[in-house]
């Protein structure tokens, strides 16, 4: 048996920052530009993600040019980069210009300060594009829930949408501060959480939905909580086919995205079969 070729490391993108704008009190956006993004494959999906790399501490730094088999080889591990996950909120291949909107929370965390005091002409190196959903055109209407940390992928994937299309859009933000302004005929239901639970709104508001006949393609992001219980809604309740439903916590409470990523495999797996177990056949 031939032995599989060994794969070739991911080359990080490079590009810098343009611009940057405060969006709401708790969302603030950054615009990265350069030739490097010329070709840049980020229109297929309207979920598309990059993984931004910083430095895990301040003073830390890399050779130049930046290479990431370099710095694994020279580095100890505790200085190799740190990834946090953002979603394209559009990009532009005209003027080679991708827009990331970042939840902030003043100083807490490490991606959302760093957008709050970047400036323009900085670097900025970052992984991707991941992503596998778009509105589905085969639907007869779409589904699309959750927090602020999926509102640039459900602002995207609407404003993809046809005029007409039938779309039912969920949002849960802090208050009425933070909504946005969405270049859509769907009108989106704003749920102002409050100092009620992350997520429980938005199960109330799904739940309380009488949804159009037909097929529907729903996607559903945000904390993993409430998504597991909308997940136990639509495919186990309802019993929508899996392929018709993009369904994945982004966050979830009590974690950073190192610890969430480092059990969110297990976390699904775990959900699934819990899920799939109890479902009545089909």
């Amino acid at each position: 048996m031939a032995e599989r070729p060994a794969r070739r490391p991911r080359k990080p993108h490079s590009a810098q920052v343009v611009r940057t704008e405060r969006l709401t009190p708790h969302m603030q956006r950054v615009v990265l530009g350069g030739e490097a993004l010329a070709g840049f494959p980020a229109d297929t999906c309207t979920d598309h993600y990059v993984k931004l790399l910083f430095p895990p501490a301040p003073g830390v730094t890399y050779p130049e040019p930046f290479d990431m088999e370099r710095i694994r080889e020279e580095l100890p591990r505790e200085q190799w980069p740190v990834t946090r996950t953002y979603t394209v909120r559009a990009f532009d291949p005209a003027s080679h210009e991708l827009t990331l909107d970042f939840v902030i929370h003043g100083d807490e965390g490490l991606a959302g300060p760093w957008a709050m005091r970047v400036q323009p002409g900085e670097t900025v190196r970052f992984m991707g594009p991941g992503g596998a959903y778009a509105p589905s055109p085969e639907a007869d209407w779409h589904l699309l829930a959750g927090d602020e940390s999926a509102l640039p992928a459900i602002a995207r994937s609407l404003e993809a949408l046809p005029e007409g299309v039938t779309a039912h859009a969920f949002v849960e933000v802090s208050g009425p501060e933070e909504e946005q302004k969405i270049d859509s005929d769907v009108e989106v239901v704003w749920l102002h959480r409050g100092d009620r639970p992350v997520g429980e709104l938005l199960v109330e508001a799904v739940r309380a939905l009488e949804f159009p006949a037909g097929r529907v393609h729903a996607f559903v992001h945000g904390e993993a909580h409430f998504v597991k219980e909308l997940r136990q809604l639509l495919r186990v309740d309802l019993q929508i086919p899996r392929e018709d439903l993009s369904i994945s916590g982004y966050w979830r409470l009590g974690h950073n995205e190192d610890g969430w990523q480092a059990s969110k495999r297990e976390w699904n797996a775990r959900i699934e079969a819990e899920q799939e177990g109890a479902a009545p056949a089909a």
